[in-house]
């Protein structure tokens, strides 16, 4: 998802707008946040906010304390204390804004903080990188490790520092895994600091990113930054099919979007009779079959007649309802039924042809060599020319 100023070269490759983050979209990062007291001047005598929000690969974010008052705006790229060594990251929000963003994830303003040693010079950047072109081919020859090992795990991400000194390897596993003998593989094999990191399915898809089935990409590596529990009961309550193949995104949970317009569903659902209804009329009873909440319509059928339903306004199963509690039935579903007209289908006759798939073929012509003469094959029989 990039703006349109980004484009692409003949060979693929993204042009980049090079605004380096402070367009006014900035949706070539992941997790961006628009900066919309940036046009603001703060009142006089006071000054700004010392800490900046930092984003690393992917969706890793990190606050850091600007202890040098170096002046910094967004998409410098810094280098930042790290243990052991330096981090280098690219500046996603400054300001008053940081400040509201700590307090959203519960973090104290003037806690302490690492620091911030300086801009990125050119000989950071290089280094930085070079480390990162390697990720790929590091995480590909991690996972032949493991399976050599035999781990039940899979490693679906590698994150170097900054200085090259430490990666980070990201793994998923269903259960404990002990890795001991991983790590002085991959310490032989790498010769660096080794950090292993468990994340969960959701954080996986998260980092890596994808297409959901909606054709967007992934809410969880855009925007969505909290991670709320999903239950089966939200697709029952949006009248959904239970279909586990269409309820899972990719990282193999629940959709969190079922959880979007649950709250919707849950209030006008609040004022209508629920799946569990049961009428009683004098020809039988009748149960609930599916629920409309846009058009307040129920269909019910009876027990002895399942695959006959019928249509009901809400407003009429509450009034069934309030007879049925004074134990009294009545005469039947038929005379609260709304009439539903239906729409004629309109047909559209082929009239010269235009849906033929072979229309635009060219007939093939016959050969009519009947009325043409056959020339002399023999060429000593053929008769002489005078």
């Amino acid at each position: 998802m990039a703006c349109t100023n980004c484009s692409t070269t003949d060979g693929g490759a993204p042009k980049g707008c090079n605004n380096n983050g402070t367009c006014g979209t900035d949706s070539c990062n992941k997790l961006s946040v628009f900066d919309w007291l940036s046009n603001m001047t703060l009142p006089g005598g006071q000054a700004p906010f010392d800490a900046v929000e930092i984003r690393f690969k992917n969706g890793r974010k990190e606050f850091f304390r600007n202890t040098e008052k170096l002046t910094l705006s967004i998409g410098d790229i810094v280098a930042t204390e790290a243990s052991p060594g330096h981090d280098i990251g690219i500046i996603t929000l400054t300001g008053e804004l940081v400040k509201i963003q700590m307090k959203k994830k519960n973090e104290n303003p003037d806690k302490e903080l690492a620091k911030i040693y300086r801009k990125a010079s050119q000989k950071d950047i290089d280094i930085w990188t070079e480390a990162r072109n390697k990720e790929e081919i590091v995480r590909m020859r991690a996972r032949e490790i493991a399976i050599n090992l035999k781990l039940e795990m899979k490693i679906s991400d590698v994150e170097f520092q900054g200085d090259g000194s430490k990666a980070t390897f990201y793994y998923t596993a269903n259960d404990r895994v002990d890795f001991r003998q991983l790590i002085k593989e991959f310490a032989q094999e790498f010769k660096i600091r080794i950090e292993m990191k468990q994340v969960g399915f959701r954080q996986e898809a998260a980092r890596l990113g994808g297409i959901g089935s909606c054709g967007r990409e992934l809410c969880c590596s855009t925007w969505l930054t909290d991670f709320r529990s999903v239950n089966t009961s939200a697709a029952r309550y949006q009248q959904l099919s239970l279909n586990p193949q269409k309820l899972a995104g990719q990282c193999g949970k629940l959709k969190c979007c079922l959880n979007y317009e649950l709250d919707t569903y849950l209030d006008v659902l609040k004022d209508m009779p629920d799946m569990e209804t049961k009428l009683y009329t004098e020809k039988g009873d009748a149960y609930c079959q599916k629920i409309d909440i846009f058009k307040e319509i129920m269909w019910f059928s009876y027990a002895n007649a399942p695959a006959q339903w019928m249509v009901l306004p809400a407003a009429k199963v509450k009034e069934i309802i309030e007879v049925n509690k004074k134990k009294e039935r009545v005469a039947a579903l038929e005379d609260y039924v709304v009439e539903t007209v239906q729409e004629v289908e309109k047909k559209f006759e082929n009239v010269v042809g235009q849906d033929s798939l072979t229309r635009f073929d060219q007939p093939k012509k016959k050969s009519n060599n009947r009325n043409k003469k056959k020339k002399p094959t023999n060429f000593k029989n053929a008769p002489k020319k005078d």
